[in-house]
């Protein structure tokens, strides 16, 4: 277990979808910040920057790559862990996921609990 809350932010357009990530990484314990725009979710995560972000792949605005180019241009926030959430299975995502360091990429539908083993995995890696 990890000595201090973790931190998470949510990033998805879906409503349904963003209190369910809410609701259950609450329930296991992180401390929660929301977004469902690539506008809010770069604001957010600069102003009180997270322990791992969960994006959504497609979102109005920034997409969730450029809300991980731009987060990680932040200082401090270069190797911040990257989640991100897609319904679709396109090998052009796969390759530019590929490409960034500290990403995993978790398809929907997902396994709450898995999501949430991730998310602490990365959390713990980065804290070393």
């Amino acid at each position: 277990m990890l000595s201090e809350v973790p931190r998470v932010l949510l990033v998805d357009d879906d409503a349904v979808i963003l209190r369910l990530l809410e609701v259950n990484f609450r329930l296991e314990g992180f401390a929660v910040a929301t977004a469902g725009r690539g506008e809010l979710a770069v604001e957010r995560a600069t102003a009180s920057p997270p322990d791992a972000v969960v994006c959504d792949v497609l979102l109005p605005g920034p997409d969730g790559f450029e809300v991980c180019r731009q987060v990680r241009a932040s200082p401090g926030l270069a190797d911040l862990p990257f989640i991100f959430l897609t319904g679709r299975a396109v090998e052009d995502d796969r390759d530019r996921i590929d490409a960034l360091e500290h990403v995993d990429l978790v398809s929907k539908p997902f396994d709450m609990a898995e999501l949430v083993a991730i998310v602490r995995t990365r959390i713990a890696e980065a804290r070393g």
